[in-house]
């Protein structure tokens, strides 16, 4: 029996026949020798784009194409890894760079040099293009995963991505949960280099504006490789590999023209389409906005657009000019657009996030989310804005820039109000809706948004999830949005429908972040309650940083201005939030007092959520004070009332409450029971945080017991959930600090 036809085999066969070298095969398909000759020889498997460029190059009439299909659906059937791979498509519209492509190669399969490389060149010039067709040809040699991160450093005069977000992100993409991530740099850092050892990882980072940015993100394993693509040559990477990226020659320029312009640029005159690129010079983003235009008007002839390219003040005079020979392009690309899809795509520049939603979209231009994915179809089609996901675009920082400075002036300022107001109704509208789906019970602020009769909702708590941790980037960036144009209510009132989210995945930094804007906004609106409320918010962040001295100077200007509007709950919440504070400074009889005080109101205004999280505040206190059958009363009275509510982080909380009470009073044994049973619940119910306090609390009875290996085990698996645990504000990681302490002293 005949061993059936692969596709590898094929393409080499017809090659040679065709007496092609693969050299020359290679410059006509745009993919490195290097990645063609293992297709050939069976070493790697040929993506749907090499096999289409092979069959036309070859006249296969389909053959090709069809034998690599027939191979993705054999292969689609077996298991696969499940390692990530972020990579954004390569373009379809690649020309040229075979050297380059080459060198990527090699320093992909060079294990003696450097794990870095620096793409580096001019903006515009298609770094992002060749780094993507370059990391696709060797995707398969990591089989760890490909990432993807956008630094955006090339947005002027706009706001980078830090180290401290970045490492967020990268933790994140490596399966790291936000309960286990650190507040600090260097601490993320060193967990990120710790999660990446023993990989093959190759990482993308696109738009690096200085090597401080991404020095911190750069991995100590040597199996790993780094792209990075950057304006800046970037010349503090002492040991990156180095690789200068210019405009296209000629011939590439043209043929690149020819290519995305379709098939009346294909027919154009030779003479007039080297005019065309000549006037783009050469930039890879201006030419191929040229060609969209051209396609996109069945109007035009090539003299037509050779004409309109010559004009300098089309061109804005600076197509020699770095970036401004991109805001040429644009331009030039700009002008194809009607009427409403130009204050769409200007409007897009008012959003303040990486990336947004068709329903963003819609919100901002007052339009039918059907008719935004149509406009927003169009744009995408002029290179105007990429599309992320089939419901998420987002624009490269050079046209958001130009939207910004050259089209958004045309659309008037009341009209720029009213967009960035709507766009605020709606996400506080969907933020409402998922705060409703995720803490059913707890208390909201009415806000100022109008419900639209045909306001669609989520299908369950999973898709708030989902919204919200697509959404919430975004949402910080619209708070800073919100103050800037003066809509002061609304930037409080979003910073307060963010904190549900961000509690229950432990994200303090852009808690305080938001919380900081909100109380400079309502203090320069003279909003005294919008006050309050951001300014006890913004201490329960600090307490959760651990910074108990800002916290209570929040809680006390707050309780003042809920005394002076005679708010009553705000004033309870004031004085509650004060006891905590108390608690957590070592003052267990004023946290008594002001708890118990809470809870009496709490209870006379029917609310029980409150009235037994203050009660199950009461329970840690009476552990502290010595009252431990009290506390184990108490907390147990906490958990019922929770069970009751449907609320079981809570549960889990109030369980790790009782054990701690029994620990405290010497009862190990019970203490164990209710440890056991915390740890299971927080597993259950997917609390890292309560995990790794009741595994904490675990390692030290067996520490008290004098069964020390024991309690290491324990300690370190606590760790492998999260860590570290703030002994400010728990008792189980202050008694493991005072055994670590002790144990080390001996």
């Amino acid at each position: 029996m005949n061993d059936p036809i692969n596709f590898g085999s094929e393409l080499r066969r017809r090659r040679k026949e065709a007496r092609i070298s693969i050299s020359e095969m290679a410059q006509r398909v745009h993919y490195s020798k290097g990645h063609l000759s293992k297709v050939e020889t069976g070493r790697s498997t040929g993506s749907p784009v090499l096999a289409q460029a092979c069959d036309r190059e070859l006249g296969a009439g389909g053959e090709l194409a069809e034998l690599a299909s027939s191979k993705q659906d054999e292969s689609s059937t077996l298991p696969t890894a499940l390692a990530l791979n972020g990579l954004p498509p390569a373009t379809g519209y690649f020309i040229g760079r075979s050297k380059e492509l080459e060198d990527i190669a090699s320093f992909v399969n060079d294990d003696t040099s450097g794990n870095v490389c620096l793409i580096s060149g001019m903006a515009g010039v298609g770094k992002t293009a060749l780094a993507l067709r370059g990391i696709w040809n060797v995707v398969e040699s990591f089989p760890d995963g490909c990432l993807f991160l956008n630094l955006g450093g090339d947005t002027p005069g706009g706001r980078e991505i830090t180290p401290h977000a970045a490492l967020d992100a990268l933790l994140r993409l490596l399966g790291v949960t936000g309960q286990r991530i650190p507040p600090g740099v260097d601490a993320r850092a060193n967990l990120y280099r710790s999660t990446a050892r023993g990989k093959r990882i190759l990482i993308f980072f696109d738009n690096v504006c200085s090597a401080a940015q991404v020095i911190p993100l750069l991995p100590a394993e040597q199996k790993c490789r780094v792209i990075i693509t950057s304006r800046n040559r970037l010349h503090a990477l002492d040991d990156a590999i180095y690789l200068s990226v210019d405009v296209l020659a000629k011939e590439e320029g043209i043929a690149l023209f020819r290519s995305a312009g379709g098939p009346r640029a294909d027919r154009a005159d030779h003479d007039t389409v080297t005019r065309i690129v000549a006037h783009c010079g050469g930039l890879p983003l201006a030419i191929r906005i040229a060609a969209a235009r051209f396609r996109g008007n069945s109007a035009w002839t090539p003299r037509d657009l050779e004409t309109l390219l010559a004009d300098e003040k089309s061109r804005l005079g600076v197509l020699d000019d770095g970036e401004r020979s991109v805001a040429a392009a644009l331009t030039v690309s700009c002008r194809a657009l009607t009427g409403e899809q130009r204050r769409l795509f200007a409007l897009l520049a008012l959003y303040p996030g990486p990336e947004m939603s068709i329903g963003s979209v819609a919100a901002l231009a007052g339009i039918d989310p059907l008719l935004a994915r149509s406009l927003m179809d169009r744009l995408s089609d002029a290179h105007l804005v990429t599309y992320v996901t089939a419901d998420r675009i987002t624009l490269h920082d050079l046209v958001r820039d130009f939207a910004r400075g050259s089209v958004l002036p045309g659309v008037s300022e009341r009209a720029q109000d009213a967009s960035v107001q709507r766009l605020l109704d709606h996400a506080l509208l969907w933020i409402g809706e998922s705060n409703a789906l995720l803490t059913p019970h707890r208390y909201r602020v009415p806000h100022s948004a109008a419900e639209p009769s045909d306001h669609e909702k989520f299908a369950g708590r999973q898709s708030a999830l989902d919204w919200i941790a697509a959404e919430w980037a975004g949402l910080v960036g619209m708070c800073h949005l919100a103050a800037a144009r003066g809509l002061h209510s609304r930037c409080w009132q979003l910073a307060f429908a963010l904190r549900e989210y961000f509690f229950l995945n432990k994200l303090w930094d852009p808690w305080i972040e938001t919380h900081l804007v909100a109380v400079d906004t309502a203090r320069a609106s003279k909003h005294r309650r919008g006050l309050a409320i951001s300014l006890s918010n913004l201490g329960i962040g600090y307490v959760d940083r651990g910074d108990l001295a800002a916290a209570v100077e929040q809680y006390q200007e707050a309780l003042e201005i809920f005394r002076e509007l005679n708010d009553e709950r705000g004033i309870v919440d004031a004085l509650c939030n004060l006891a905590w504070a108390d608690l957590y400074r070592g003052e267990p009889e004023n946290a008594l007092r002001g708890l118990c005080v809470a809870l009496s109101h709490y209870r006379r205004m029917g609310n029980e959520r409150n009235a037994a999280i203050t009660l199950r505040g009461i329970a840690l206190t009476e552990s502290e004070l010595d009252l431990y059958a009290d506390s184990v009363r108490h907390a147990k009275h906490a958990r019922e009332v929770f069970r009751t509510l449907d609320l079981w982080l809570d549960v889990v909380m109030s369980t790790n409450c009782i054990a701690w009470a029994h620990f405290r009073a010497g009862d190990h044994e019970a203490a164990a029971f209710q440890y056991d049973l915390a740890a299971s619940q927080a597993e259950r119910f997917g609390s890292c945080y309560e995990k790794a306090r009741a595994l904490a609390g675990l390692g030290n009875i067996h520490a008290a017991s004098g069964r020390h290996a024991e309690a290491v085990e324990q300690w370190a698996r606590a760790d492998e959930v999260l860590s570290p645990l703030s002994p400010v504000m728990v008792g189980e990681a202050r008694v493991r600090m005072a055994w670590s302490d002790t144990s080390a002293k001996e």
